[in-house]
């Protein structure tokens, strides 16, 4: 649905994207990963027809976002970063104004924003004017003029900005909802561990360069060659440091407070002779884990050796 090939823009010397190749197939949820100024909002500029390349080109939906900008906006849900609200407009007219700017009859619309309110459970703020809701509502009531035309794909530019901690939780059920609804969505975020809780597949940009792209499970376990164990002991530990320390498959060992961390270079059956031993020693084991590898830790050694 999304196809990116060679994508460069500059802003006189600085180069903001530096030849940025993306595929995002039908049905996928992208999550756009980076820091501020690593090129994200470019990228989702570009592909909103709101920003010219400096080089490369993108299709989305089969259109050219360059040559076919009508379709592509047709095509699409942009949901930027900041948005205005409309002073004295109520949240039905705000969004009979975009339905009207799509060019969808005036026949169809009533029933079309009843349809959005519902889905992003906006229904009872129907007549309420839109500079009186809050900022959790704000955001929903963006993301449902994205959706008034019945996109197949949305572009979302940190959707869960600014919200508090229980607008997050309804902003991240209503995107599972569109998921489940088939739509194609590329979402970036600094909320590491929500993208990793519904994205499919996500991508690391740094510097206005792709480092990594895929499934979400294999991004992150490609960042480690061995699995983490942690192992916490009640009271004496001497023996545990002992044990662990001369272990052949034992790497990188880390001890504070009766919690030790290590990397472990061996497979299923050796996990369980390390265990096995523990016991056999009378190691007071309170916990004994494999740590799971997660997005944020993936994010972080993909991009270090960028950062200066």
């Amino acid at each position: 649905m999304i196809k990116i090939r060679g994508f460069v823009k500059r802003f006189d010397h600085f180069v903001a994207v530096d030849h940025l190749d993306l595929d995002i197939e039908q049905g996928d949820v992208f999550g756009f990963i980076g820091p501020n100024g690593a090129g994200k909002t470019t990228t989702i500029r570009f592909l909103a027809t709101l920003l010219k390349p400096t080089a490369g080109q993108a299709h989305i939906n089969g259109y050219s976002v360059t040559k076919q900008v009508d379709d592509v906006k047709r095509s699409i849900g942009f949901m930027p970063d900041t948005f205005g609200v409309y002073d004295g407009m109520k949240v039905w007219e705000f969004l009979d104004f975009f339905a009207t700017a799509y060019g969808l009859p005036r026949s169809k619309r009533k029933a079309l924003i009843e349809d959005v309110l519902e889905l992003v459970d906006l229904t009872g703020k129907r007549d309420t004017l839109v500079n009186g809701l809050s900022r959790g509502m704000q955001q929903r009531l963006c993301l449902a003029k994205t959706l008034v035309h019945d996109p197949p794909v949305l572009i979302l530019d940190e959707p869960a900005s600014g919200l508090d901690p229980r607008a997050r939780v309804e902003m991240k059920a209503l995107l599972k909802e569109l998921q489940r609804m088939g739509k194609t969505i590329l979402i970036s975020s600094h909320i590491l561990p929500e993208l990793a809780d519904f994205c499919n597949k996500i991508g690391i940009i740094e510097r206005g360069k792709l480092l990594a792209a895929g499934p979400v499970q294999d991004v992150i376990h490609s960042i480690r060659q061995n699995r983490v164990i942690e192992v916490v002991v009640a009271g004496q530990s001497e023996a545990c440091e002992v044990t662990l320390a001369h272990h052949p498959q034992v790497r990188n060992l880390t001890y504070a407070e009766n919690r030790f961390k290590f990397e472990f270079a061996g497979n299923d059956d050796d996990v369980v002779k390390l265990h096995r031993q523990l016991q056999d020693q009378n190691i007071p084991l309170v916990w004994f884990n494999e740590v799971e590898a997660n997005l944020e830790e993936a994010f972080m050694k993909i991009t270090k050796g960028l950062v200066a």
